[in-house]
């Protein structure tokens, strides 16, 4: 991953969930339609990507289930925590990302929120779900590979 302090990026949220569930085809960035209060939440780290999604609807791109928590000093400017913000992408974007998601088995994943300079923006991936024993074969690969810096890590001690 790049540098934070090179390319302005601040990270607010990760979903590690979509990489477990899904092969990741391709990535793009999306700004993210907020209100003042939803931005100071995020700044105080207040969002949860896990079951969220993104769809297409009269030439428009919406996530859904991107849950930001109420501001608490917010009162009555606080909105809904679960509403659905629309995306912000140029129009051939969208026409494009409407033809990938046109064949079967393909949807759009938000991966991550941040915030780039003041603007928050969201990583969108064009994914393909993932079949239960694919699943089962990233988990024993990441076992084996923890495996073998257990061992290697413990034959360095031993010299």
């Amino acid at each position: 991953m790049a540098d934070k302090k090179h390319d302005g990026r601040k990270i607010i949220a990760n979903n590690k969930k979509a990489y477990h569930d899904y092969f990741v085809d391709e990535t793009m960035e999306a700004g993210i339609q907020l209100f003042g209060t939803e931005v100071k939440s995020l700044r105080q780290g207040g969002v949860n990507l896990k079951d969220s999604y993104c769809y297409i609807e009269d030439g428009e791109i919406f996530a859904t289930g991107v849950h930001i928590s109420p501001y608490e000093k917010g009162n009555i400017y606080n909105r809904d925590p679960l509403r659905e913000k629309k995306l912000l992408m140029h129009k051939r974007e969208i026409l494009r990302l409407l033809g990938k998601v046109g064949q079967e088995g393909v949807t759009l994943v938000p991966l991550s929120l941040y915030f780039s300079g003041s603007r928050v923006k969201l990583e969108l991936g064009i994914c393909r779900g993932k079949k239960l024993y694919d699943k089962r074969e990233d988990l024993a690969k990441k076992q084996a590979a923890r495996d073998v810096e257990r061992y290697t890590k413990s034959r360095n001690r031993e010299d």
